[in-house]
């Protein structure tokens, strides 16, 4: 679509470059942003500049911080004997958001996909190997239920039992509120393996 205003375009344009959000959303944004005035804008500029010039990687889990190490490695509360490894940002937020968990992270920044060139050395495994020698008793690798996740799952499987540590994977199956029926037999079968039993 073209509009009367190329500043308008432009921030459009710009707008529906970010996931998840096309033209109309964008738009929606803009004029947003037009009739709040000035101060709603200044404030989105300046959040977005602090984006890039404080946040930063933790140097331990590599979960985004602006302080380092980052709260949660930091908090003394949080069990240290625990380390659930995930793929990326998003699965940490998904685990953290349930309030469930209480240990540490490691955040991977991939999985193992050697058709895009992704190996070890492009994800942060030789740092997980680092960290599971400080007092760490188990290890919760939970990346998505993918070829690639799997693969991953498997080759971290093979190089965190040689170090007696115990590692575990997440429960994959059946989503709570779903219908069997509705279900591919893949999930169905990783349901029936990994039942629990009922005391």
């Amino acid at each position: 679509m073209e509009y009367t205003s190329k500043t308008l375009e432009h921030v459009i344009e710009s707008f529906s470059k970010l996931p998840g959000i096309g033209e109309k959303s964008a738009q929606r944004i803009a004029l947003f942003l037009l009739r709040e005035g000035s101060d709603e804008a200044e404030r989105l500029a300046t959040n977005i500049r602090s984006l890039k010039t404080t946040v930063r990687f933790c140097s331990i889990c590599f979960n985004l911080t602006e302080e380092d190490p980052c709260n949660l490695c930091r908090d003394p509360k949080r069990d240290s004997r625990l380390l659930c490894v995930v793929e990326d940002l998003k699965d940490f937020m998904a685990i953290e958001r349930t309030g469930t968990y209480r240990g540490l992270y490691h955040i991977l920044g991939g999985v193992l996909s050697p058709l895009e060139g992704i190996g070890e050395a492009e994800l942060h495994i030789r740092e997980l190997l680092a960290r599971v020698q400080d007092g760490v008793e188990e290890v919760i690798l939970a990346t998505n239920p993918t070829v690639e996740g799997e693969m991953t799952a498997a080759h971290l499987v093979k190089l965190l039992k040689p170090k007696g540590i115990k590692v575990t994977r997440i429960a994959r199956g059946i989503p709570f509120g779903g219908a069997l029926e509705f279900n591919d037999a893949v999930t169905v079968a990783k349901a029936m393996e990994g039942r629990l039993r009922m005391d």
